[in-house]
């Protein structure tokens, strides 16, 4: 086993502490449960004129780093730019640490939606991954990242990337909660679910979802109005069977503004469904999303939202009463346990299947 460290940037020290705990929990790890613990290794330090830099206040020498970060919505409400600048001085102490191999652990990549190559545009995600592998990161892990083209962004004799498909998350919470036993998959859910993606391009991932639970896909064609940001003209509702009376799950990788969920809603609404349901991997909610969510809730349009805890916000759930928090904590500590003791990463990758889940479940299915 590798001797390893678990820490983070103050944007995820409650999150990476939560890692610590469940990973000590396993046997072959309960005796190192100090060693393991780092959440408390850096010290950031700001200057008066808003300079910063990182201190490590222990010897990390050979020592292989796990490092979580975020600089989305935050424990410390520290602002996106100052989280990435905070994470670059890290690594940069980390290396002149001479700690061994350094994982960044960054559940929600905040940039992942600026991927497109354009002539005269940056590309806010290839900007991040350049520099944190220019600073000596060895190993990159996230949770959905919003296109798979982006792994392409890193050179793997550099850097090597895991994104790691969560949503097997968000598919065991509907198993759990609402599911329950295989004979209510059978006879109830495949007959009265069906899964809806955002727009044309969320086919992909809907259809996943429905193909896991054997119900019907439901695509919304949107149509942009490109002369203003987040502005839908239209959406078009495709369905092979009629809705009415069928529970829906819109299904997404992230909500930002929530724009595009509340036009599909009131397309759908024309159809006359039982209730409709969000179910995303990435709880942004910037701006009056909240409150667009509770309006939608209160005028019965909205049953409820499902969503990971990748995007820090405590009271969310009180903000948007609708809304169900999955936990991820567990699962990043199984990768950093299947990593430290080179077990297989194919179990975290393996298709999600409910029939098997329902009859022995597991969190890897």
């Amino acid at each position: 086993m590798q001797d390893f460290i678990i820490t983070a940037t103050r944007s995820m020290l409650s999150y990476a502490d939560e890692v610590v705990r469940h990973i000590t929990k396993f046997p072959q790890f309960r005796p190192f449960a100090d060693a393991i613990n780092g959440v408390e290794l850096l010290k950031t330090d700001t200057f008066a004129d808003g300079e910063m830099e990182v201190v490590i206040k222990e010897s990390i020498r050979g020592k292989n780093i796990f490092l979580f970060t975020g600089c989305a919505r935050n424990a410390a409400n520290i602002g996106i730019n100052e989280a990435k600048i905070e994470l670059y001085h890290t690594i940069d102490a980390l290396k002149r640490g001479q700690g061994g191999v350094i994982t960044v652990f960054e559940p929600f990549v905040s940039c992942s939606r600026s991927d497109r190559a354009a002539r005269r545009s940056s590309v806010g995600l290839w900007v991040h991954l350049k520099t944190l592998t220019g600073l000596g990161v060895h190993h990159f892990i996230t949770y959905q990242l919003h296109s798979d083209k982006s792994k392409t962004m890193l050179d793997p004799t550099v850097c090597v990337i895991d994104d790691i498909p969560a949503y097997t998350l968000l598919k065991r919470y509907l198993c759990d909660h609402f599911i329950r036993h295989i004979d209510v998959l059978n006879n109830d859910i495949r007959k009265n679910w069906a899964f809806c993606s955002v727009d044309a391009g969320g086919e992909k991932l809907a259809r996943d979802f429905a193909n896991t639970f054997g119900a019907p896909l439901v695509v919304a064609h949107k149509q942009r109005d490109y002369s203003k940001a987040n502005t839908i003209e239209s959406v078009n509702i495709l369905s092979s069977e009629p809705l009415e009376g069928k529970t829906l799950w819109i299904v997404d990788d992230m909500v930002d503004t929530g724009g595009s969920v509340i036009s599909l809603i009131h397309a759908l609404e024309k159809h006359r469904p039982k209730e409709v349901n969000i179910i995303i991997m990435h709880a942004i909610f910037s701006g009056n999303a909240s409150e667009y969510m509770n309006r939608l809730s209160a005028e019965g349009l909205l049953k409820r939202i499902v969503a990971s805890d990748t995007v820090y916000r405590p009271c969310l759930a009180h903000e948007i009463g609708c809304l169900q928090v999955v936990p991820s904590a567990e699962l990043s500590a199984q990768i950093i346990s299947n990593i430290v003791t080179n077990a297989p990463m194919s179990r975290l990758f393996k298709a999600f299947n409910a029939e098997k889940y329902l009859t022995s479940p597991n969190l890897f299915n």
